[in-house]
């Protein structure tokens, strides 16, 4: 391995990075800070996030700056603001023991004219947005003449927001004669485009494997029904005392539903998305990077350019559609040699996106059994006793103070103080997970028989009928089905919002056309019929029952649509006169 000497970095920019606590190059510094330095072809570098990227351009671009001349000589787009700030910072932080340089920021977001003030003062060193910088050009107050190197990072990043015309219009504005460097993910077909039409007998730099996540990440998932994806993020937390995670949503609504679910069950958490104000979203960025809080959930599109070190996981809240997408989540952990996780949370229906995610990244995921209450109790409880195994002890302030405590809890063994010690911070969690049910589901494929039916996967409503309820469950039937909108969410809501008391337990739930079949509790079977016969569904009165065992509801579901009965039906699915208030009156 080289040294940065014997890559050619000069003393001042080894003097602050040796401050910063670089020792040795990293692999992306190995190969792209001698080609900037000396070499004469273009650079498209793939590389994630994390990988050491800022300083393997930042370091030779400041190397060849002339600080006598105070116009600008190299410019660097970045996709967002905070990814901009970053690598400003960062250049600032290496340039520490070189006078005469100046680094400006450029983005949208912030006073136009304070930057225009910036650009009139002199600058060496621009990093922009594309969206800010055109409007600058477009103003003609910033000359990008001199302008001898062009750095594109997270270039991927940019053409999924939609820069690419700005791209496109900012290179026309640079000398032809200057270098250029790109920095992407992965490598789509418009990257490559951008390369062909402006870039000079480039060559590739591959870290790692292309368009593959870190070597240092590890990819997990936990298979449970879409209704306990909640449950199960809060268990693979629990289970992981010092988890310090970005969570990813696919919408705006889902990411602060989240947040509010979490923050209400009392986790360090917060939301980030596009409804944010920036003042609001600097105030969340500040409080994850602090680590005041330590699950950030957020959206794609939020979360881009967002540098945190030290993550332990990402957690996908479902797959994203895109492959890449995935790509991109997974990076944000595993960095600068750490390893990291990246934890998909899906329901059976995502496996094919597993799939193809797993195709694309060369690595297998491995399925993981959501803890059960009794690991996460003793996970926690450990790690509560190595906090107080290596807790620093302050004897000179205690001295004044431990005599009366010691007076007071005297009585008490050296086991019964660990206990209360102990209790004080667990009777909480112990209350919660007492009945925790396990919620992983099953997803081996059944051995199909003949005439192409699988073992326990009935094709048709007459097999769904047949279907009996598990040990300890009972199986009713509901008179709402696909036809009325009605999904398994709506099922759960319709429980939340009629049933009076505990949580109800939802086992299996068979959606079909017309009706559906669940199963419950045995012992709530009763109640939950009560609660929901009579409740109103979209303008629809709802009937409840305890199914009976092989009774075809499907057939009988059809004769009462033909018959189009009102008022008294029979005991198949149908409704008994009820009071005003829609349900059973009550003797």
């Amino acid at each position: 391995m080289s040294t940065f000497e014997e890559l050619g970095v000069n003393e001042p920019l080894r003097k602050a990075i040796a401050e910063l606590g670089f020792e040795m190059p990293m692999p992306v510094q190995e190969k792209v800070i001698p080609h900037l330095l000396t070499g004469d072809n273009d650079v498209v570098a793939l590389a994630q996030t994390g990988t050491g990227k800022t300083a393997a351009f930042g370091l030779p671009v400041i190397q060849r700056i002339d600080v006598e001349n105070h116009t600008p000589q190299a410019l660097i787009l970045s996709p967002t603001r905070e990814l901009c700030l970053q690598i400003a910072g960062d250049l600032a932080d290496f340039s520490k023991y070189i006078s005469g340089l100046t680094v400006l920021p450029v983005y949208g977001g912030s006073s136009i004219e304070s930057q225009i003030r910036g650009l009139k003062r002199g600058v060496q060193i621009i990093v922009a947005t594309p969206g800010r910088l055109i409007d600058l050009i477009n103003r003609g107050v910033v000359n990008l003449s001199d302008v001898h190197t062009v750095i594109l990072d997270e270039a991927d990043e940019m053409l999924n927001m939609g820069f690419l015309d700005s791209i496109n219009d900012i290179l026309e504005h640079v000398p032809e004669e200057r270098k250029m460097l790109m920095f992407s993910a992965t490598m789509p077909s418009d990257i490559a485009k951008i390369a062909k039409r402006y870039m000079k007998n480039y060559e590739e730099f591959v870290i790692g494997t292309r368009n593959e996540g870190s070597q240092n990440v590890r990819h997990v998932y936990y298979m449970v029904n879409a209704r306990d994806k909640y449950l199960a993020l809060k268990r693979i937390a629990d289970y992981n005392p010092n988890i310090y995670a970005i969570i990813f949503c696919r919408t705006r609504r889902d990411t602060q539903e989240i947040a509010d679910k979490l923050i209400a069950d009392g986790y360090n958490a917060d939301a980030l998305h596009g409804d944010l104000s920036q003042q609001q979203r600097d105030m969340v960025m500040k409080k994850f990077r602090d680590r005041v809080t330590r699950l950030l959930v957020a959206t794609d599109v939020a979360a881009r350019g967002l540098d945190v070190d030290d993550l332990t996981h990402v957690i996908n809240f479902g797959l994203p559609d895109d492959s890449a997408v995935y790509t991109h989540r997974s990076g944000r952990t595993g960095r600068a040699g750490k390893t990291g996780i990246s934890v998909a949370i899906i329901h059976s229906r995502e496996k094919g996106k597993m799939r193809e995610i797993e195709k694309r990244i060369g690595k297998s995921f491995e399925r993981k059994e959501v803890p059960s209450a009794e690991l996460i109790i003793e996970k926690q409880l450990y790690s509560l006793a190595d906090k107080l195994e290596k807790v620093e002890v302050d004897d000179e302030a205690m001295s004044k103070y431990l005599p009366g405590v010691v007076k007071k809890l005297g009585w008490l063994s050296g086991e019964d103080i660990i206990k209360r010690i102990l209790s004080l911070e667990f009777n909480r969690l112990l209350d919660y997970y007492r009945d925790a049910p396990k919620i992983d589901v099953i997803d081996e494929k059944p051995r199909k028989e003949k005439g192409g039916k699988r073992n326990g996967d009935p094709r048709d409503e007459s097999d769904k009928d047949r279907r009996t309820a598990g040990k300890g469950m009972a199986r009713l039937y509901i008179n709402l089905g696909k036809r009325d909108g009605f999904f398994a969410g709506n099922l759960i809501e319709l429980l939340n919002k009629n049933v009076d008391g505990h949580r109800v337990d939802v086992g299996r739930i068979d959606l079909l056309p017309s009706y559906s079949l669940f199963d419950v509790k045995k012992s709530d079977s009763r109640k939950l019929v009560d609660a929901l016969t009579g409740a109103d569904f979209a303008g629809k009165r709802v009937y409840c029952e305890v199914a009976e065992p092989g009774k075809d509801y499907g057939r009988a579901s059809a004769r009462k649509a033909r018959e189009k009965v009102s008022g008294d039906f029979d005991n198949f699915g149908s409704f008994k006169k009820k009071n005003k208030g829609g349900r059973r009156s009550r003797k």
